[in-house]
Order: C-alpha cells, then sequence, then structure tokens
C-alpha cells in the first residue's frame, strides 16, 4: 500500500482529496493543526498527526516512510493583521514541506497553487502556463503563492518530483470557507442574500467543479511530468452569464444590480479602514476589488492533453451545488 502524506486536508478541498485518497488504498498521513476540525476524517486509511507547516519538526513523523505528497495548506484569508503570516505559512510553510521531502526520497510531490498567479486574459482570449505574468499581483495572496511556486522551482531543479496545480475558481459541495467562496456566493443567491453582479458583468472568469479539481490532483500525480504546472480549470464565463445560469437552475428571479468599480473600491476601502481600526478581517479589501477589472479566462488544455484530465460544465456542476445546498442547508 502506497503511503501518502498530505497538508490542508481539513479544507475545502483537502478534505475530499484526503478521503478519496484513503477510499482508493492510499495510506494516507494527514498533517492537521486541529483534531476537531478532522471530524469527518474518519477511515481506516487516514492516520491523523497533529503538527504545523511552519515547525518542520512535527511535520517530519508525518512525512516520514510515505511515497508522496500534496502539499495544500496555505494562507488563502483577505486579509491578515500580521503582514508577515501570508510568507510564512505560503512560502516558508511550502520550503518546509518540499526539504522533508527531498530529505526522504518522496517519488512525488503536488503542489495546490492558484489562477490568481496567471496573468490576467486579455477579453476572452484565454491565458495558459506559458503566459508571461506582466501584471503586477492584487495581493498578499497571490503574491505569496507566485514566490511558493519559485521556491518549487527550485526544489525541481534540486530533483525532488514535484508538480504544481493551479485551479481556478472552485465551487461545488463541500466546506465553505476562504477556499469556497463561489459556493457561498451560490448559497447567498439561493437564498436571496446576493443582490450584486461587479461592474457591467462582462468581465469574465473561470469556474471549476471540486470534483474535477480533485480529479485533476490524482491525475497530476499519476501522469504529471515533475517541474511543470497544470491549469485545473472549467468553464469560462461573464459574470452575467453565471447568474444568469444561477437564475435557471435555482428558479429564482432575483433582482440583481450592477455596482460600478468606482462605488465597490470606494466601499472596500471604508470597510478596510473600519476593520483595520476594529482589529476585524474585512469582507474585501481594495486590492481584492482591483483584480475584478480584469478578465480571468483561461485554457486547461495541457491538463486535458498531457494529464487526460476533464471538466464538467458549468450547468452540471451548478445543479449539483444547489441540490447538495438545498439538501443541507434548506430551512
Amino acid at each position: 500500500m502506497n503511503a501518502c502524506f498530505i497538508t490542508g486536508a481539513t479544507g475545502f478541498i483537502g478534505e475530499r482529496l484526503t478521503i478519496r485518497l484513503a477510499e482508493e488504498g492510499y495510506k494516507v498521513h494527514a498533517l492537521i493543526r486541529d483534531r476537531k476540525r478532522a471530524a469527518h476524517l474518519s477511515h481506516p486509511n487516514i492516520h491523523l498527526f497533529q503538527g504545523d507547516i511552519l515547525t518542520p519538526q512535527t511535520i517530519e513523523p508525518a512525512i516520514r516512510n510515505c511515497d508522496f505528497a500534496f502539499h495544500l495548506a496555505a494562507y488563502a484569508r483577505v486579509w491578515s493583521k500580521d503582514s508577515s503570516i501570508p510568507y510564512r505559512v505560503n512560502v516558508e510553510g511550502t520550503s518546509n514541506v518540499l526539504s522533508l521531502a527531498l530529505k526522504h526520497g518522496l517519488k512525488k510531490v503536488v503542489f495546490t497553487s492558484t489562477g490568481g498567479t496567471l496573468e490576467p486574459s486579455y477579453g476572452d482570449r484565454p491565458v495558459n502556463e506559458e503566459t508571461p505574468r506582466k501584471t503586477p499581483f492584487f495581493n498578499a495572496y497571490e503574491t505569496t503563492k507566485a514566490e511558493a511556486e519559485a521556491v518549487v522551482r527550485q526544489f525541481a531543479g534540486k530533483g525532488l518530483g514535484v508538480i504544481t496545480v493551479n485551479p481556478t475558481r472552485v465551487y461545488g459541495p463541500g466546506l465553505i470557507s476562504e477556499s469556497n467562496a463561489m459556493t457561498a456566493i451560490i448559497k447567498k443567491f439561493n437564498e436571496g442574500k446576493w443582490r450584486i453582479i461587479p461592474g457591467d458583468g462582462s468581465k469574465i472568469g473561470n469556474y471549476v467543479l471540486v470534483d474535477d479539481v480533485i480529479n485533476g490532483h490524482v491525475l497530476a500525480l499519476e501522469k504529471g511530468k515533475p517541474g511543470e504546472r497544470y491549469i485545473i480549470g472549467g468553464e469560462n464565463i461573464t459574470y452575467n452569464e453565471f447568474f444568469g445560469k444561477l437564475r435557471i437552475i435555482t428558479g429564482k428571479s432575483h433582482l440583481l444590480f450592477h455596482v460600478p468599480y468606482p462605488v465597490m473600491l470606494t466601499a472596500a476601502s471604508i470597510q478596510y479602514s473600519y476593520s483595520r481600526l476594529l482589529s476585524k478581517d474585512p469582507l474585501i479589501t481594495p486590492r481584492w476589488v482591483r483584480k475584478y477589472l480584469h478578465h480571468w479566462a483561461v485554457s486547461s488544455g495541457k491538463s486535458i492533453g498531457e494529464l487526460g484530465y476533464q471538466w464538467t460544465p458549468l450547468d452540471v456542476g451548478l445543479s449539483k451545488t444547489v441540490e447538495w445546498l438545498n439538501n443541507n442547508f434548506a430551512k
């Protein structure tokens, strides 16, 4: 039985991936910080190790005797009172995991980055893994994930079989958290609590069902080439089209308002100022708003060609998500 080390096992993607690996016969060593959050990770093949990616000595017992690893743990929150946290978790934490993977001779490591490190697209012309990033990053999450990708390349140069995957805007059934913001929006729309469309609604994003992201991770482990990165995406679609599909699928024609970007920036600036004074996390910051001034059309062609990856049509994925929400959150 192959043994697999995983970080971020209690997160939106990580929880589903951990269970999938266990069900497929892997012996899974899951590094967790809080045993209470690991309540769903109940399977004979899942072994929990309490630790932190910022403390190498707590990682070592979990990664020892493993063949493979998935590194998903990250700091993905909109804002941090301590500005050093995103760097320490996303960059230094990644370096710690990869150092130990190299030390213990793991065959392959899959590192989970983000589609946010890719270059924004020019309208509906999709970018890919080879498109150079010319636009400055919009937030600490993107910046530190890009720096973590540079760390990955360094370790690939040292002979570690490490592969990067770049999921886009992930949605679907599962834990609603910072990593599952799209499902939170779908949930609010379904409940009549979401009322805005950014700008004129014409900006394009790429939306991928969590099931496809899990498949993409497994395929990257099985078929990915060390040192390469793979976009794990889905359908390119505008905000107007996205919410149009939601109206049809939910059967709810909630009134939505197009909010001009200057208004969004002003509101975000005010909220950000108050949040800093009160030491609370803002819902969004001006830097995050600026991200949505751009198109984000991407191509998963490399993953399709080299990994055999496939993605679910958005209509199908949204229907599955809404059905799950209705079954689990209906009043």
